[in-house]
């Protein structure tokens, strides 16, 4: 039974209060450590700690942050597959879609390590005679995030690395749910060099989440997860001043042309419906398939999830692991109850599955409903798990119009020969994030991730340059030095001429 503490001001300490939390191995189904939870005291002390390292670390060069970088990063490769095994033993997802995620993650690590590059300004000589004007961005202070539990490792270094490299502090708040890896990205840090309080992890629960977005001295919050908890995130740390961008639920659609190509286009969908068993924000859960496709798409879903590998993540076989708890598992359960109560045809049941040796494992096998209706609870709702929806349509428009109706805009994409097709299709449709050809389009490092409508809250996405706009302040300046000639008072307004 292991036990994982927070991290504040660069050491390990079990903080101020005596509430835990169990860490399940959902492959076993089983306790496997205990989990410190934060009380207000910590949540004080962590934001002290940043507050503190602040000022030397924004007076630091941009150089000087992009060489811990560079050092984190080379630590991070050398460690990556002891933190996939981490996030395995904790999430269950399988040990190479781990590692993938913490390749990921790497990726915004290196756009960090140019932010000498990135932060440069704007400068503009003789915008009057005698008078230049330039620009500078500044970091905001202490600045925190708070995780999901589907991507431990990935989403905080969507976050800290552009935070820290812009000259701000940060916080961590990980998921109870999986919270081992941060503690290895903090020694990590740690090791190339951060300074103390640069980087804190704070363990904990609802209690840590309001501590942070009520404290005075959080500039800023980066959060992903559910849509309800991303709207009170935003309207709570707006209400008190704070900069939020606020990622929330998804309910991604792939629109299936007539003339796709059908194996491609299978194996892009069993990868991006059923990988991570479904916990992915970009995961595809809604097939939309048009016109004549419908019926030769099924059949071949149908029959390659005949042959789909659920398994503990650590089998090297594996092509799906576990749900990260027995309730998550017991919810996506429910939705395939209520799927088939209300008429959608479920052409693959994955609720029997027994996983020989871990009966009492989070599993349950990929399911797969047809003859899906809009008005359907299972389209409606984020299932986040291992569920894909076929929706039939009959033609381009229908697809476009059936995917902008939707409250959700995170992901989309199409499948499709015809390139006026998939440039309508882009063009046309209402989401933050679109593919062709491409089944789960997030983008890399160097450009930006987030969603529309109720998938994102706030004005910037995450990472790339959205990242560094939202960690950091424009600040422009305009600039006369005395030639000694006075014009004397002026009471109008001033112009440059």
């Amino acid at each position: 039974m292991y036990q994982v503490e927070h991290f504040i001001a660069g050491h390990h300490t079990s903080g101020t209060s005596p509430r835990t939390s169990d860490i399940f191995n959902p492959a076993l189904g089983k306790v496997a450590g205990k989990l410190h939870l934060a009380s207000e005291a910590d949540v004080n002390t962590a934001v002290a700690a940043a507050q503190a390292a602040w000022p030397e670390w924004a007076d630091a060069s941009p150089l000087r942050r992009a060489r811990v970088m560079f050092k984190f990063k080379e630590l991070l490769e050398a460690n990556q597959q002891k933190m996939a095994e981490i996030i395995t033993s904790e999430h269950g997802k399988v040990v190479s879609d781990a590692f993938g995620e913490v390749q990921r993650g790497l990726e915004v690590v290196e756009f960090a390590c140019g932010i000498p590059q990135v932060l440069k300004g704007e400068y503009t000589e003789q915008v009057a005679r005698g008078v230049d004007s330039y620009s500078m961005r500044q970091p905001l202070g202490v600045v925190a995030g708070i995780t999901p539990f589907n991507f431990p490792a990935m989403v905080p270094m969507w976050m800290f690395p552009v935070a820290i490299a812009c000259g701000n502090t940060f916080i961590l708040k990980p998921s109870e749910r999986d919270p081992s890896a941060s503690l290895l990205i903090a020694d990590l840090l740690k090791q190339a060099g951060l300074p103390d309080g640069v980087f804190n992890v704070l363990q904990g629960d609802k209690l840590a989440v309001d501590g942070l977005i009520h404290h005075p001295d959080v500039k800023a919050i980066s959060f992903v997860g559910s849509t309800p908890i991303a709207k009170y995130i935003y309207q709570t740390g707006a209400s008190h001043g704070k900069r939020v961008q606020a990622l929330g639920g998804a309910k991604n659609h792939m629109v299936v042309m007539p003339d796709a190509d059908l194996d491609q286009t299978v194996d892009a969908l069993m990868g991006a419906a059923y990988g991570s068993a479904g916990e992915r924000c970009m995961a595809i859960s809604v097939t939309v398939a048009v016109g004549k496709v419908a019926d030769p798409l099924v059949a071949k879903l149908k029959e390659r999830l005949s042959t789909l590998k659920v398994a503990p993540g650590t089998d090297p076989a594996a092509e799906m692991g576990p749900l990260v708890t027995l309730a998550h598992r017991d919810k996506v359960k429910g939705y395939v109850d209520q799927g088939e109560k209300e008429g959608a045809a479920l052409v693959v049941d994955g609720r029997g599955i027994q996983v020989a040796g871990h009966e009492d494992g989070f599993f349950l096998g990929g399911c797969l409903f047809d003859h899906v209706k809009p008005e359907m609870t299972i389209y409606q709702e984020e299932l986040f798990g291992p569920v894909l929806c076929v929706v039939r349509v009959p033609d381009f428009e229908s697809a476009v119009n059936l995917v902008n109706a939707h409250a959700y805009g995170n992901g989309t994409a199409v499948f499709t020969r015809d390139g006026d097709a998939a440039r309508e299709f882009v063009r046309r449709i209402e989401v933050g994030m679109v593919g062709v050809n491409v089944p789960i389009p997030v983008p890399m490092a160097f450009h930006s991730f987030g969603g529309w409508k109720d998938s994102l809250f706030g004005d910037h996405h995450m990472h790339g340059p959205e990242g560094v706009r939202f960690y950091t302040r424009l600040k422009t300046v305009t600039s006369r030095w005395p030639t000694g000639i006075r014009a004397g008072a002026q009471f109008s307004m001033p112009t440059l001429e």
